[in-house]
């Protein structure tokens, strides 16, 4: 109920113009978002019924959905960077960006700095909800009347058409290619990881190494693509480039993966713990964030960076 709630208010337009496919577009970032939600619930029920080595047919078919849906929003975005692994909307705008123009309308709810506040949005979602109920209950006459009276207030809408495949390629060439690259292999690199664990096991090296270089190319290609480029379109919005960043750090997982973890890291953590033991206070907290690190590995979906 939460995660709908606020997939609600993060939707909520904050200006007067909206896009007509942010509005009739299946919410594919709410079904990745309830998807992570449930995916730990997932693994130890099947772990627990079903056991470890059945477990990760259910984990595929989790990952398998979460490709799907990415891919799709992936087309539906224009073959935009995702966000957050898709739960975040891209909507292709720098919050920082002085020369987007900013729409100042006097409305009811709360306007701040050319956008909603989270009050302002709330109450505006809450408006909608009630105005789209109140349509369905009233005749189809009144309808088509109020829907009159709203369009001969209402600024037009110009239509944007949404980035094809063939269009990316065309315009931005090996740029635009790489990028895509890295998206692709982005949103495949989790199925692919545990088909291999599936096959080879847990503590095989193979799916911990082909994982690592899939992230690794994928980065790359994404880095390579705006290297040197002074394409204004290929130029990258904030949360764009804090999303790339946030990749970087997920290989640090690849530490927290067997069989990494079982032949190095834990073996580092097990000397760190006995060096600080018998430091008042800083071995007590040690010793037990270790022991949240250790709990937390024996999960995937914990170590999944998916």
């Amino acid at each position: 109920m939460t995660t709908v709630n606020g997939h609600i208010i993060e939707t909520t337009p904050s200006n007067a113009h909206v896009k007509p496919q942010e509005c009739s577009s299946f919410p594919y970032s709410l079904c990745l978002t309830l998807m992570k939600d449930v995916e730990t619930l997932v693994e130890v029920i099947a772990e627990q019924f079903y056991g470890d080595d059945n477990k990760w047919n259910f984990i595929a078919v989790t990952e398998a959905a979460k490709v799907l849906a990415r891919l799709a929003l992936l087309r539906n975005s224009g073959y935009k960077m995702l966000l957050q692994g898709g739960e975040t909307i891209n909507d292709g705008k720098d919050p920082n960006d002085a020369n987007q123009p900013q729409t100042h309308i006097r409305l009811s709810q709360k306007w701040q700095d050319g956008n909603f506040t989270l009050e302002g949005r709330a109450l505006s979602a809450l408006s909608m909800f009630g105005e789209n109920a109140r349509m369905i209950s009233n005749p189809t006459w009144v309808h088509s009347a109020e829907h009159h009276q709203r369009a001969t207030v209402e600024l037009p809408e110009t239509d944007i058409k949404r980035p094809t495949l063939l269009s990316i390629l065309t315009e931005k060439g090996l740029t635009g290619g790489l990028m895509l690259t890295g998206e692709v292999m982005f949103i495949a690199r989790p199925l692919v990881y545990v088909l291999l664990i599936r096959k080879y096991g847990p503590r095989s090296w193979l799916p911990w190494f082909i994982s690592l270089t899939i992230d690794l190319i994928g980065m790359s290609s994404s880095t390579m693509s705006l290297i040197g480029h002074k394409d204004r379109r290929l130029r990258l919005s904030d949360p764009e480039k804090d999303e790339l960043r946030r990749r970087k750090l997920w290989l640090a997982f690849y530490l927290m993966r067997d069989p990494c973890f079982g032949k190095y890291t834990r073996q580092r953590l097990e000397s760190a713990e006995k060096t600080l033991e018998h430091v008042p206070v800083v071995g007590f907290f040690a010793a037990k964030l270790i022991e949240l690190l250790v709990g937390a590995q024996t999960r995937y979906t914990y170590m999944s960076g998916s």
